[in-house]
């Protein structure tokens, strides 16, 4: 682990608003409609740093970095519904170049026409993603147990269709693969390239300080009821660890942390620290988070940190597993963006949608590397937080009012939940955390009638 003994960071984000663009309603069996050519709501209010940061390591005008975003915002919804739609059929999406090209897979032929008919490029596969993702369970659950010498990083990847594992020796693979019962016909073997570790040295991408030494980065400002602090990374630090501050002011103490297996955890701040809904953008304006909604594979995300500024690439593969010095840490989201030491726990994020806290990886900004992010929405849940965002209500005592039903504003729903909304239920069709004025009927895109 690498602990700086100075100063840490990272993020931004971007807003995903009118994600019912992807007019995605009716019953389970519908078909998503096409996607709309209308403008994102938040994607032409990109902070100046996120854009600066998208024209050099993305070669994206403010123009294009803007539209870029949109269209993936698009896509994401109208993969959530296909998703859904086809269900044990479906393979995977992704997105590709500056227009967000999606593309999804399926393992039945006769899915291909529901899929072109949503916009959306069909390519017919081997193996569901289901199928992926339970072999991959099965490394998961070797690795919990002990550590597997010589396989730095294994994880899912859609384009290929494979479970890709990385591997320092072939043998190292096979005996991995044997423990965990996974058959070679869903795995691809690939030559590890570098041994990750972890960048260690109340806004999103501050430095703050581990009992006056080490360093990392708040990732994203939370609430607890009323109880304000931030989210970071699981390695930065124990419960009981006292933290201070960007200005080495006295600021709170970790109540929570996971790692390895995962790496996340969260800072309850003292009554000096008003959380805010921001993300650093060191000297470049500010980011404002709206939400947290998960950006599809081949995405552009970006993130910033105090020990290299602002840095953008895309998502290459969620649901990595990755094996540091401490241990194996998985489901994390495996990118092309570069990271140094003291960069750890500083935030990730998509267009103003917060995706999550630096965890560690491999090379520099100087030559390139891979980082790792551990998702923010596990986090959240795994300690019962509420994201700060720009809906947030300023007066915890004074909620909008509702009509009724178990949907609640601050609660994390994964793919699949059920909930009610005045007299009618609805699905949740993609992960995230609902906020206020996300209800279940402004935004079909999240969620689909019954």
């Amino acid at each position: 682990m690498l602990r700086r003994r100075a100063l840490a960071a990272c993020t931004a984000t971007v807003a995903v608003g009118a994600l019912a663009l992807a007019g995605l309603t009716g019953t389970a069996s519908a078909d998503p409609a096409p996607v709309s050519p209308a403008p994102v709501a938040g994607a032409e209010h990109l902070s100046p740093g996120l854009l600066k940061a998208m024209r050099r390591d993305l070669g994206l005008t403010a123009d294009r970095a803007r539209a870029r975003v949109g269209a993936e915002t698009r896509a994401a919804a109208v993969a959530a519904g296909l998703r859904h739609s086809l269900g044990a059929g479906f393979a995977g999406a992704r997105v590709s170049g500056d227009d967000a090209e999606l593309t999804v897979a399926t393992i039945d032929a006769a899915d291909t026409a529901r899929i072109t008919e949503a916009g959306a490029r069909a390519v017919v596969v081997g193996h569901s993603l289901a199928e992926l993702t339970s072999a991959k369970a099965a490394l998961d659950r070797v690795a919990l147990h002990r550590a597997p010498k010589d396989i730095p990083v294994w994880y899912v990847d859609v384009r290929t269709n494979r479970v890709v594992v990385e591997a320092g020796r072939g043998a190292a693979a096979d005996t991995f693969l044997a423990a965990a019962g996974v058959s070679h016909d869903l795995v691809t073997v690939s030559q590890a390239t570098g041994v990750p570790r972890t960048f260690t040295d109340l806004r999103g991408g501050d430095a703050y300080y581990m009992n006056g030494t080490g360093r990392c980065s708040i990732g994203f400002p939370v609430k607890r009821g009323t109880q304000g602090g931030f989210v970071s990374a699981g390695h930065c630090g124990t419960p009981g660890v006292s933290t201070s501050g960007y200005n080495q002011q006295a600021q709170g103490s970790f109540q929570g942390s996971t790692f390895p297996g995962r790496d996340y955890s969260w800072v309850a701040a003292n009554t000096s620290w008003t959380p805010r809904p921001l993300v650093n953008g060191y000297g470049n304006g500010d980011v404002t988070v709206t939400g947290s909604t998960e950006a599809l594979e081949g995405s552009s995300v970006c993130r910033s940190g105090s020990t290299t500024g602002w840095h953008c690439g895309t998502v290459q593969q969620r649901n990595s597993s990755v094996t540091y010095q401490e241990g194996t840490v998985s489901g994390v989201t495996r990118t092309n963006v570069c990271a140094e030491p003291g960069d750890s726990g500083g935030s990730f994020i998509s267009g103003s949608q917060a995706q999550g806290v630096t965890s560690g990886g491999t090379g520099n900004c100087s030559q390139g590397g891979t980082t790792y992010f551990q998702p923010v929405n596990p986090a959240l849940q795994a300690y019962g937080l509420t994201l700060v965002t720009s809906g947030t209500p300023t007066d915890p005592t004074d909620p909008p009012t509702e009509p009724g039903g178990s949907w609640t504003a601050g609660t994390v729903y994964a793919a699949g939940d059920v909930v009610t909304y005045g007299s009618v239920s609805y699905r949740c069709l993609q992960g995230h955390q609902a906020q206020a004025g996300w209800t279940p009927v402004n935004v079909p895109a999240l969620w689909q009638a019954l």
